[in-house]
């Protein structure tokens, strides 16, 4: 008893697969580095140069997949990507860099999408929006989405002047054209960097409503988290848990999330840091 959403709960990848990259059009992954491999560095630090903020280890610059050079266009996100290289310990576990994992995707672009169309498919997750898709039956899990969901909803038609709604039907609700317009506008005024980073949000969570409430700080991650697996989370309250497995599936997803949101945030940084990297 999963839910009979399309967006039903089911099980997340193992820890491999789940650290391979923001998911590109069609369930693929955007990137599928190795697991992990040996550290080769000592020291990380950041510079600036012609293109923005650039990563140094050791004496080598930092470079994506397709062997462009890694420059970031704040000081923020510059000092947050090297704090992760910073934290690995003898084996990078590249599965935990998860803003390393975005800065890839957004400086190699390897869908090749623009702006417009990655703006089209973030607001087309609502018409498979987590939280508008309610059961009748149990009674109980009826009862929980209206209780949880429902009051982010209602922010979410006040904060944007818009009505969502809800349904029990299979097809979903039927989101009306000038509510789909209002988040095209919306999301229109982030850089195309804070927009791969909203994509990542979105999909980690099934749910645009809640991504937004998240990026606008309406609501925590752990909420935003707990929120999108609230059908889950209460068949685990019903029929007990998987040893580890719930437990690691739930601290992935709020690392994820809190990421992307990072990610948002600092893509959309106007300010330059002024202290220095990693002093002692």
């Amino acid at each position: 008893l999963w839910g009979r959403s399309p967006t039903a709960r089911l099980p997340r990848p193992p820890p491999a697969a789940a650290g391979s990259g923001p998911v590109g059009p069609g369930g693929g992954r955007a990137y599928a580095p190795p697991a992990e491999r040996k550290r080769f560095y000592q020291n990380v630090s950041i510079s600036q140069g012609e293109g923005g903020f650039e990563i140094n280890l050791d004496h080598r610059k930092l470079k994506t997949p397709q062997a462009k050079l890694f420059t970031v266009p704040s000081e923020a996100l510059a000092i947050a990507v090297a704090t992760e290289w910073d934290s690995q310990k003898d084996t990078i576990k590249f599965y935990t860099m998860h803003l390393t994992t975005l800065c890839n995707t957004a400086l190699d672009n390897p869908t090749q999408r623009n702006k417009t169309q990655l703006i089209r498919a973030a607001v087309k997750f609502l018409e498979t929006d987590t939280v508008c898709y309610r059961v009748e039956e149990p009674a109980a899990l009826a009862e929980l989405q209206k209780n949880e969901w429902d009051p982010v909803v209602a922010w979410a038609e006040k904060r944007y002047n818009v009505a969502i709604g809800s349904s029990t039907s299979i097809l979903g609700p039927n989101i009306p054209a000038s509510t789909k317009e209002t988040f095209v506008s919306h999301l229109a005024s982030y850089n195309m960097w804070a927009l791969q980073g909203i994509e990542y949000v979105i999909t980690q969570l099934k749910s645009l409503i809640l991504s937004m409430g998240l990026i606008d700080r309406h609501i925590t991650v752990e909420k935003a988290v707990l929120l999108s697996r609230l059908e889950e989370e209460y068949q685990i309250q019903r029929w007990g848990n998987v040893e580890w497995a719930h437990d690691y599936d739930l601290c992935e997803l709020r690392a994820r999330a809190a990421a992307g949101t990072l990610f948002v945030h600092l893509c959309s940084e106007s300010s330059t840091v002024k202290h220095k990297l990693l002093q002692d």
